[in-house]
Order: C-alpha cells, then structure tokens, then sequence
C-alpha cells in the first residue's frame, strides 16, 4: 500500500461527487433515515458487539477468464483435486464449521462446472444478473435463468460492474431484491475509489453505498446477504489493504448496518474483504476479528493458490 500524498488535487468531477456525497449524507441525518448517526468526536456511535459465529465463505471471481471451455473445466478439476489434500482442510458439505466455497465462472461455463465442484461441496454463483424477469434486454441475463443452472449466489454491485458498465446504485439495488426474489443470495460489493482513498473518505462511500443498496431488503432477507468490501484501488493492482485497515472498515460497515437494521443483523452478517488477496496475505486478513471470508480474483485462476487459500491457517486461540 502507498502511502498516501501530502498535496492532493482532486479533479472537479470529484469534488462535484465529493460534494454531493456530503449533502445527501447531511440530509439522510436531519431527516431521520440516516443509517447511521455521528457522534461528537466524528466517529459512529457503536453497540455492544454480540458472541456470534459467522462461517468463513471464500469467492472465486473467475471474471471473463479462462478463454475457452476445456481450460475452464481443467481449472474446476484442478481445484477439486487439491482442495481437500491441503493441511488442516474439511469437506466444505461436513458442517457450518468448515469454510464455503463458491465459484463464479463466465455463464457458458456455469452448467459445466457445477458439475464438477459439487461433488466437493461448492457451489457456484453467476457474476451478474438483470433486474427484469424477461423481454427484448439484449445480452441480459435474468435471475430465473441462472437460478435454473443451479446458481446459488449472484455478484451484485462490482466495481468493474459500477465503473465500465455504468451500473447505477438504484440498479444494483434492484438487482440485489431480484436475486433475494428467486431464492439465491447475493454478494453485494462496495467500496472507494483511489480518489475517494485519497480523499478520506472510505466511511461515507461505504455507508452510501450499504444505505442505497440494501434500501428496502428486510432484516430477514438480509439473513441471505454477503457484504464484500473491495477498496476499488486494490482490486487487480497488487495492492492490499492493510488487514487491520481492511478490518476498520468491516467494524465500521457494522455500525452502518446496526442502524439500518439492529445489532443483530450487523454482528451476523458475513463480510467479505477483496483486493488482490493471496496465499500470502489470506492468513493476517482472515486473523481479523471481522474479515469473514475473501472474494478472489487473480488467484482464483490458479487452482494451487485459490485451493491454498480457501485453505486458510486460522488465527490459534
């Protein structure tokens, strides 16, 4: 990680951002429907954290990669053959205490793979869902349609979803109920930019982007969402977050989460960290007090690695 500059200059569109950001964060607190509040010091006023045990869950985010079919389903079978070879590892179906898998692959390789992982115990999800049921959404593909493949959980809310494909909070948040609708959790991702890093402000993207995208998902189907926290500048770059910086944001991303919703709700929801994670650095972020799992990228398209790190070494008591 880079240590952040002593003269920064934001570009106008960002400061336009910045400034919008504050406002509407100024008018959810007067109004009441904030999902947080600020105390006297600037910080977020925190409850009493419950005992509760959260099962680890690591994400292979396959992208749009391997190129074809065969290589695809090489990978899957790789995985399997090490993933229960690999010291200290359980079979991911024995129980609540050993660690989820689940594996995103492009849509023509869903079918295929789940064949094949399954038998392990993980599951698959799709990278990305339409909010329509149906119709002349060219390209599109509905929830009802991954969920026939066997999907279990849908990406919703990637930066590279947000940034390239211009994909709206209001969108993902209807992507988000849709998932929920058809029976298949969701993975909502959130996180800052480089500039907003810059910036400082983590917190108020974070609790924006919590606020919008899970606006009026109820406490129980909140149950069947995961969080992944991915710092936008981290992702693909090398970079990693600090684990105990990464672990900040996750308390924080609670706080946000107990106001919307209570206590409860936000000690037992799972979040994700992602961000150019590795074998190397899986180990310190899954020591953390609120890092629960790792939504993969890069590494999940080499079997020996992603299996090393669903493989994780936990924390000793």
């Amino acid at each position: 990680l880079q240590p952040r500059s002593h003269i920064i200059i934001p570009s106008s569109s960002l400061l336009h951002t910045t400034m919008k950001l504050s406002l509407a964060l100024a008018t959810l607190a007067v109004g009441g429907a904030s999902a947080f509040s600020v105390n006297q010091n600037g910080g977020l006023r925190t409850s009493t954290q419950l005992n509760v045990f959260r099962q680890p869950i690591m994400a292979g985010n396959w992208k749009m990669n391997p190129t074809t079919e065969s290589d695809a389903l090489n990978l899957a079978i790789g995985f399997c053959a090490l993933v229960d070879t690999l010291e200290d590892t359980c079979g991911l179906d024995e129980s609540d205490t050993c660690t989820e898998v689940v594996l995103f692959p492009p849509f023509p390789f869903i079918s295929k793979v789940k064949d094949i992982v399954s038998e392990k115990g993980v599951t698959v999800g799709a990278q990305q869902v339409y909010y329509e049921d149906k119709g002349a959404f060219t390209g599109s593909v509905a929830a009802s349609m991954v969920k026939s493949v066997g999907c279990e959980y849908v990406l919703c809310g990637h930066s590279e979803r947000r940034t390239l494909f211009s994909d709206s909070d209001v969108n993902i948040n209807a992507k988000v109920k849709k998932v929920l609708e058809f029976g298949m959790k969701p993975i909502l991702c959130i996180g800052e930019t480089q500039e907003e890093y810059d910036l400082g402000i983590t917190e108020e993207v974070c609790a924006m982007q919590v606020s919008k995208d899970l606006a009026g998902v109820s406490k129980k189907d909140l149950e069947n969402v995961v969080l992944a926290y991915e710092p936008v500048w981290a992702i693909g770059t090398g970079l990693v977050c600090d684990a105990e910086d990464a672990n900040k944001v996750h308390k924080f991303i609670r706080t946000v989460l107990a106001k919307m919703y209570d206590e409860e709700a936000a000690q037992s929801i799972r979040i994700q960290y992602g961000g150019s994670v590795t074998p190397e650095s899986v180990d310190g972020l899954m020591a953390m007090s609120d890092i629960d799992g790792c939504l993969v990228g890069g590494a999940s398209l080499f079997s020996d690695k992603f299996a090393r790190i669903c493989n994780f070494k936990a924390a000793e008591e």
